[in-house]
């Protein structure tokens, strides 16, 4: 089976994504993500199927964040296809196919407005994971 992008393999879907994104969002809560958004792309873009969004407050909280969800997720077999900006800590996006995870700086964050660039997608709440059933 393959993915939608590029002819890759296909990441977590349906049940299995919300189950994953249950433990992104669990994991960030852990380092103390701030504003945490989860939007559902599907029917959107095929880039991805869910963005999950949130900010730190300082670089070395922002890689903190990023290296905490790395570590949580990689023995459950979740392990992204593309990472950015780590090094820097600014904006660090961790790419798992169906779901991409944003971890930003306040000032990046409030830049790039990606809420405001994804106005249509719908948002899920911390809540509406844990109920919410395959689409």
């Amino acid at each position: 089976m393959t993915s939608r992008r590029s002819g890759r393999p296909a990441g977590r879907a349906g049940d299995d994504a919300l189950a994953a994104l249950r433990l992104v969002t669990a994991a960030l809560a852990d380092r103390k993500a701030i504003e945490p958004t989860v939007l559902d792309l599907r029917g959107l873009t095929a880039a991805a199927d869910y963005f999950v969004i949130v900010s730190g407050t300082s670089d070395a909280h922002v890689r903190g964040m990023a290296e905490h969800l790395l570590s949580a997720l990689a023995p459950r077999g979740l392990v992204p296809h593309h990472v950015e900006g780590l090094t820097q800590g600014r904006w660090v996006l961790l790419d798992y196919v169906d779901f991409v995870v944003h971890v930003f700086h306040p000032e990046l964050r409030q830049f790039y407005q990606l809420e405001r660039l994804w106005g249509d997608a719908p948002v899920l709440a911390g809540t509406a994971l844990e109920g919410q059933s395959k689409g």
